[in-house]
């Protein structure tokens, strides 16, 4: 390893300290994408301690994939970094330790693409409309979102859902003034449940988890977008083979099936 490598890696080690998010033991479109091979030999890859950074829509999910993955592969050990994927991005850009890159857009992985080994679409997502606990405004579709009385919160444009859901209002000629601009998700969410906003637009597997706190409104598929979740190994991993076998792993049958009963699409 350079000595210009290890003083990036040492700089963003202090950076991304405090952003990563360990989960204990017991369980807690463009470039050359492709479909990870499902049979690639991921059981036999040599044991290590991974970290992997996730886009915060894969937050719960991924609590179950660490717990069945970490059971198939002894002495293995998963830590994921959950935040929006464009600051996932930017650590990378960084140099952090770091050994595989999920987002939750094509558009944010082919921005590291020098950064990444092979990409593969692992899931897909859909938007939908997220109204306050037993929706006292009566949305039941995107234009209502438009009406001034209602406080809306979406995500920065940056941001992938930001980006997706700026892409269907525009579509629909639907102009909206948020009330804020938040930086993932989860973010966005957590506005709606704590009464801080009417309504905002997330992915669906996010307000599918959020109970009774919440009302979901679908949008109709020809109004909406379609989120696909890249993974990648990064060529800057000191465990290249278990990060590369934790990504196809991904890709598999185990991991699909955890994937599809989160209400994840099949890539």
């Amino acid at each position: 390893m350079s000595a210009t490598t290890t003083a990036r890696r040492r700089a963003a080690a202090a950076l991304t300290a405090t952003l990563l998010v360990p989960l204990s033991a017991c369980g807690d479109g463009g470039g050359d994408e492709k479909k990870a091979d499902a049979g690639s030999p991921s059981a036999g890859a040599e044991a290590a301690n991974l970290t992997v950074l996730a886009a915060s829509s894969l937050t719960d999910v991924f609590h179950t994939a660490k717990a069945a993955y970490e059971k198939s592969h002894p002495g293995t050990k998963v830590t994921f970094s959950f935040a929006g994927s464009q600051e996932l991005a930017a650590q990378v850009k960084q140099g952090a330790p770091a050994d595989a890159l999920v987002t939750a857009d094509t558009k944010t992985m082919d921005g590291v693409r020098a950064e990444t080994r092979d990409v593969s679409i692992i899931a897909k997502n859909r938007l939908v409309i997220a109204a306050g606990k037993g929706n006292p405004f009566k949305i039941d579709e995107l234009k209502d979102l438009a009406d001034p009385k209602i406080k809306v919160v979406l995500a920065a444009p940056e941001v992938p859902v930001g980006r997706y859901g700026k892409q269907i209002l525009d579509a629909q000629k639907i102009e909206v003034k948020p009330v804020s601009q938040e930086p993932n998700v989860r973010a966005v969410l957590s506005k709606v449940e704590l009464g801080e906003a009417d309504a905002g637009l997330v992915y669906k597997t996010d307000s599918a988890k959020s109970g009774d706190k919440v009302v979901t409104v679908d949008i109709p598929d020809e109004q909406n977008a379609v989120a696909s979740y890249p993974a990648a190994a990064l060529k800057q991993s000191e465990n290249a083979e278990a990060a590369a076998a934790f990504v196809a792993w991904l890709s598999g049958p185990e991991a699909q099936k955890i994937l599809q009963d989160a209400g994840f699409q099949k890539a």
